[in-house]
């Protein structure tokens, strides 16, 4: 009897402390999954919330952010804002601004961009590009595995190595520790010269540790601060190396993009302080950027970094902005598709008011919690006059990137759910001008021709059992 007594009275406390804790800097609706989380389970919820409850790396990693972001901001400084343009909707300033504050980095003129969404020619063009280096080759993913299909970009990195071409390689940790030949991989680059880091490493005997799904998703190379590519394709092979998937024969399909003109530098740079706070080296030459003549291109970009190293959302904000500006038609690839409140009333409101809409998913995610959880907000899409097309299974469509009317796109490694808004580092590249725009869209129009749209009615006669199933998922991701 005295035991139980103890034993409620501990979980009451228990309830009494997280319910004053819990709800700081959160969503009230990710408060809210968190206390459920706990009320219902007080111990196992209550070791998880102290496992994985903070979406803050810890404080020496933000202090050293913040510290290449004065490094950045003042190397930038003297790079002014650009001058309002016929050629872009005055609203389309205000997001330039935001984005500069946000995430330091400006706006650039004079870029051009080639997209590349067969798997293989991506890879070979990296290859290629990698081996016109004559000063440096900066590479950073979220995954990184050399395998038959990303043989050729291993290879020229060896070669521009051994000609004397400084290489530097990041990948994050806990992605691509466990891929096939990793150490094998970094032995090569040790006894090639290659310098490497992982990023976000746990390393419990080292002092390094913190909430285990705090993850770099970037995917960035950046060769001789000239040109670049950034998108959503990791450097492995299409299967991913998942052998229940690859026995149903699922592939990824990705986009990327090559650039070339001012912004490679600014691209270089999040690679900059991505180093400096893995390897605490402070890559000077590259804080103060060379100038570019005129004559790359006519687009006008800027790079937006975002993650858990920063105090505000970057994406998600850059995301509403964009989506709350759209007139005429508005075209969304992602392929976890979790949005917060904010974005989801952003997209929905833009179809409620007349704006063509489409969202392009995969018929059937690899992952169980989150396509069940994209799943529930479907009939919210569906019920504002979103077009939702399903690419065909056994595909993975894993590109990220909008189009907003004619005149902007956005690709890089940010999906549209609340673990790229919340826990993962991105960097997204924000792209004006109607020549990019018009190859988006015939990118768009490939996925169109490919996929099959999903209807109200059809959604409506999906079994209850498979709608429990979608809610109960979408409130485990709400637990951020």
């Amino acid at each position: 009897m005295i035991w139980s007594l103890l034993v409620a009275l501990l979980i009451f406390l228990i309830n009494v402390i997280v319910l004053g804790l819990v709800p700081e800097r959160r969503r009230p609706g990710s408060a809210m999954a968190w206390l459920l989380f706990i009320f219902l389970v007080p111990v196992v919820g209550l070791l998880f919330f102290l496992l994985i409850g903070s979406t803050h790396v810890p404080r020496k990693r933000r202090d050293e952010q913040h510290v290449a972001g004065q490094l950045i901001q003042s190397g930038l400084a003297h790079i002014p804002p650009l001058a309002p343009s016929p050629d872009r909707p005055a609203w389309l300033d205000s997001a330039m601004v935001l984005n500069r504050r946000l995430g330091w980095l400006p706006s650039v003129t004079n870029n051009s961009a080639e997209l590349f969404h067969v798997y293989e020619e991506s890879i070979q063009a990296k290859a290629d590009l990698v081996r016109t280096a004559q000063h440096f080759v900066h590479v950073e993913y979220f995954m990184m595995c050399r395998d038959s299909t990303t043989e050729p970009f291993f290879q020229a990195l060896l070669e521009v190595a051994a000609r004397g071409v400084k290489v530097r390689v990041l990948f994050d940790h806990l992605s691509t520790n466990g891929l096939p030949g990793h150490k094998e991989l970094l032995a090569t680059f040790d006894q090639a010269g290659i310098e490497w880091r992982p990023m976000l490493p746990i390393r419990p005997l080292k002092g390094e540790f913190r909430r285990p799904d705090l993850r770099n998703h970037r995917k960035i190379v950046v060769v001789d601060g000239r040109s670049a590519f950034v998108g959503s394709q990791n450097m492995i092979d299409s299967s991913y190396h998942k052998k229940k998937l690859e026995a149903e024969g699922r592939q990824w399909r990705e986009l990327t993009t090559r650039v070339e003109g001012p912004v490679v530098q600014t691209i270089n740079l999040v690679f900059a302080s991505d180093w400096f706070i893995e390897s605490k080296e402070q890559l000077v030459d590259y804080v103060r950027p060379q100038e570019f003549a005129d004559g790359f291109g006519d687009l006008t970009c800027q790079i937006v970094p975002s993650g858990p190293g920063f105090p505000d959302e970057n994406n998600l904000r850059l995301f509403n902005t964009l989506i709350y500006g759209a007139q005429q038609r508005l075209s969304i690839t992602s392929p976890y598709f979790v949005p917060d409140d904010s974005l989801l009333y952003a997209i929905t409101t833009a179809a409620q008011r007349g704006v063509a809409v489409e969202l392009f998913v995969s018929e059937r995610g690899e992952q169980f919690m989150v396509s069940h959880a994209q799943c529930s907000y479907y009939r919210y899409l569906l019920e504002a006059g979103v077009r939702i097309f399903m690419y065909p299974y056994p595909y993975v469509l894993h590109a990220k990137h909008f189009s907003v009317d004619d005149h902007t796109a956005v690709i890089g490694s940010s999906n549209m759910d609340i673990r790229s808004f919340n826990l993962d580092f991105e960097v997204s590249m924000m792209c004006t001008g109607p020549s990019f725009v018009a190859k988006m869209r015939e990118v768009e129009d490939l996925y169109r021709s490919l996929s099959r749209e999903m209807t109200l009615e059809e959604w409506k006669k999906r079994p209850l059992s498979q709608r429990w199933l979608d809610n109960v998922m979408r409130l485990t991701s709400a637990v951020q």
